[in-house]
């Protein structure tokens, strides 16, 4: 974990980022403070407090995806303090009724966050990844496996929303056990063999490896809906068959062809490489 401090205006916003998830968690009550435009932090906190109350009434999922990180405060000590992602503090935004809260979002943007505006328009997340991966020389059909693989990892994470699996490291614990199943390496250790550090793994995965991954996963989410799995330990089960599937599948390849299907392979610019633009 990684802490340290973003300025919105003459606001302090605490942020920490999380090294394994790859992820930005900012400080909810530093935010809404920014959007109240309110300095005092007790004020502040109660504030929270009341909106926490009142979405959660409202059966809001917002409340639920924040989740509880020490962050340093005030009087230098470190307390458990309500953090949340940038997805989860653009619904949170909107709860709050406030000039700044437009001024906000494109400030998180400016701060990494610029695909933050996508999330309102898939069709303009698709076609900017579509052409990032054409920028990086990846081939039509891989462009069209990525993407299918994609809508699979859409399909079953929709499931474990509808169906009490609801919070980030949930859908992190399952994710793995799904990929360790049919890969027998970690996500973890598959980043690892590849050689990356923050690059999303399924931007460097061969065919062979998004095609194994859909096959897991689509496999778990027609499992669990046969079972009508609900809760982790259900999805948990789901989620070893359906890696199963794609593991005897891929055993049975490597068997015909000799050849391991996780690879080192990776899309990586070699470290002397200088992107240049063409204008």
């Amino acid at each position: 974990m990684r802490n340290t401090l973003a300025i919105f205006e003459d606001f302090k916003i605490r942020r920490i980022y999380d090294e394994e998830k790859e992820m930005w968690y900012f400080s909810v009550v530093d935010i809404v403070g920014a959007l109240i435009q309110q300095k005092d932090f007790q004020t502040t906190r109660k504030y929270w407090n009341k909106l926490k109350e009142r979405l959660n009434k409202e059966g809001s999922e917002s409340v639920t995806k924040c989740h509880q990180l020490k962050l340093e405060a005030a009087d230098g000590k470190k307390y458990l303090t309500d953090v949340a992602n940038p997805e989860t503090l653009l619904r949170l935004i909107q709860s709050v009724p406030s000039p700044k809260a437009e001024p906000i979002k494109l400030w998180l943007a400016k701060v990494g966050y610029e695909r933050m505006q996508e999330i309102a328009d898939p069709e303009k997340s698709l076609n900017r990844a579509r052409e990032n991966w054409k920028k990086h020389g990846r081939s039509g059909k891989w462009i069209q496996q990525r993407m299918m693989g994609q809508e699979t990892r859409n399909k079953l994470t929709d499931y474990w929303s509808k169906h009490e699996v609801t919070k980030e490291e949930e859908y992190t614990i399952l994710t793995n056990i799904i990929h360790q199943e049919w890969s027998d390496v970690t996500v973890k250790e598959h980043k690892d063999l590849k050689g990356l550090k923050t690059q999303n793994l399924r931007d460097h995965m061969t065919e062979a490896e998004l095609i194994f991954t859909a096959l897991a996963e689509l496999s778990t989410r027609q499992i669990a809906e046969t079972t009508e799995a609900k809760g982790m330990t259900k999805n948990k089960i789901a989620g070893i068959k359906g890696g199963r599937v794609a593991k005897k599948a891929r055993c049975d390849l490597e068997a015909q062809t000799g050849k391991k299907v996780v690879s080192k392979t990776n899309y990586l610019l070699p470290r002397n490489t200088k992107t240049i633009d063409n204008k």
